[in-house]
């Protein structure tokens, strides 16, 4: 087993952490400044719609980092578990972390959505050649 592939793994795990860090750093301040009220009765987006966009960026992103990603653990363990986690394919992976940092950075500061979705489908393309690098590997 390949186990250089398991940093890219733990680096964007870690950075999930640091977003769901962020979101709350941000999100428990600003309800508490619009003296939020807590309604288990109203849908997320309604209790918090009132919270400033630069707010719900942090938590619109970590919702996105529970998204593809999962699609990226699954890629970069088979990979790993095949001993076909280095070169080229670790390259590609660390390549997909730091763009989806990038888009997480994006996402949560300034939001510019052309330029998100630019880095988003880049990271995309990475995220597919690996896949079928794997699918590969595989057969």
């Amino acid at each position: 087993m390949s186990h250089a592939m398991l940093q890219p793994v733990m680096a964007l795990v870690l950075w999930s952490m640091v977003m769901w860090a962020w979101l709350y750093a941000t999100r428990l301040p600003a309800m508490i400044r619009a003296r939020t009220p807590l309604d288990p009765t109203q849908p997320r987006d309604v209790m918090l719609g009132g919270l400033p966009p630069r707010v719900r960026w942090k938590a619109d992103n970590y919702n996105h980092l529970m998204e593809q990603p999962t699609l990226f653990y699954a890629t970069a363990l088979t990979l790993a578990l095949l001993g076909q986690g280095d070169g080229l394919n670790l390259a590609l992976a660390w390549a997909y972390v730091a763009l989806r940092v990038v888009h997480s950075l994006i996402q949560a500061l300034v939001n510019v959505i052309v330029l998100r979705f630019a880095v988003f489908m880049t990271a995309s393309v990475v995220l597919i050649v690996l896949a079928l690098r794997a699918a590969l590997a595989l057969t």
